[in-house]
């Protein structure tokens, strides 16, 4: 009997420690979160956006190295996409793609914008490109129309830091839709990033390639830490906007044709009648380049042939038809001569 008694009695107490387990485990342990789709656009019309890139990069907010001269502060052609939520035209904290690699260290966009392509037709996540001409000055403006629709919702878009190793400003898929409308304006603050392909420290350090290459980052007033770099502010705990982007919905016009200007501009504005005139007038300028860099290291193993290269930069951009830039890189087979 009391054997019995013992037995019953355990096993209340066995039973009692299990509902108070899993009454813990119901109350105290919290479910695995379910990851969820990118918000999905169900705007029935197309929108049309007025975009306007402003450039904040003044020598009174930045004035660590400020390039004043070969070349001055200015800013590359705006490149840019309208895509769905699955594409990256460039991503923070990942690898810059050839493309990216190429637009961001010499203004080349040839190879993006045939990335872009491919992913148009390969995952059909790409709906249009769009570009804005270049702006000679760290304040000027430049400005572009684009339309978006719901399936291809998101924006994305790079400008290069000129000069710069690898720097550039930019956005990274930013969507224009919240459910079923269009967002009527937009204002964006633009910080700079490395693409993680050049190793340079200041605005115009020599091309000095990194390996291996390292992910895309964003640059801060403590990163990189070191002295040398041109952002370097240890007592700003932020760096100022770099730049602005707005976003402004529009009514398209279909009876207006807006042709933008192919050369860098200050602002990139629709010309009065006097500035018509005035271009017309304007004298060709030539693209001036700096003399070529020394030969940089052979780089090959000891008893093998390798390759080197030189670099220049450009001094000044043509404008009004003068005679376009030549190459800016130059490479030539060599040997190792530090062999022992």
């Amino acid at each position: 009997m009391d054997i019995t008694r013992n037995t019953f009695s355990n096993f209340g107490v066995f039973q009692h420690f299990a509902l108070v387990t899993l009454s813990f485990l119901v109350h105290c342990v919290k479910p695995m979160p379910v990851p969820t789709a990118a918000p999905f656009c169900t705007a029935s019309e197309t929108a049309h956006y007025s975009l306007k890139f402003t450039g904040k990069w003044t020598q009174s907010a930045f004035p660590k190295q400020y390039p004043v001269y070969r070349p001055p502060a200015q800013w590359s052609d705006l490149m840019g996409v309208t895509h769905s939520s699955d594409f990256h035209m460039w991503q923070r904290n990942e690898f810059a793609s050839n493309g990216v690699r190429e637009f961001t260290e010499r203004g080349e966009a040839w190879t993006l914008m045939k990335e872009v392509e491919a992913a148009g037709e390969r995952i059909q996540s790409v709906y249009g490109v769009f570009s804005a001409p270049a702006v000679v000055g760290g304040t000027g403006q430049m400005h572009t129309e684009i339309d978006v629709f719901a399936r291809h919702s998101y924006l994305s878009f790079m400008v290069r830091i000129v000069p710069s190793p690898d720097w550039f400003v930019g956005v990274d898929t930013f969507n224009l839709c919240e459910g079923d409308q269009w967002k009527e304006s937009v204002t964006l603050e633009l910080y700079p990033y490395d693409a993680g392909t050049d190793s340079g420290f200041t605005f115009s350090s020599p091309n000095f390639e990194t390996i291996p290459q390292e992910k895309v980052t964003q640059i801060t007033s403590s990163l990189p830490n070191h002295p040398a770099n041109s952002f370097y502010y240890p007592r700003l705990k932020h760096l100022p906007p770099m730049a602005k982007v707005t976003l402004t919905k529009t009514t398209k016009k279909t009876n207006q044709i807006i042709s933008l200007p192919l050369e860098p501009t200050q602002s990139n504005q629709l010309p009065t009648g006097n500035e018509i005139e005035d271009k017309l007038t304007d004298t060709p300028l030539d693209c001036e380049v700096s003399v070529w860099s020394p030969w940089g290291l052979c780089k090959a193993n000891c008893g093998d042939s390798g390759m080197q290269h030189r670099t220049r930069y450009v001094l000044m951009h043509h404008a009004n038809h003068g005679t376009p830039c030549p190459p800016l890189e130059e490479e030539r087979k060599c040997i190792p001569d530090n062999c022992l």
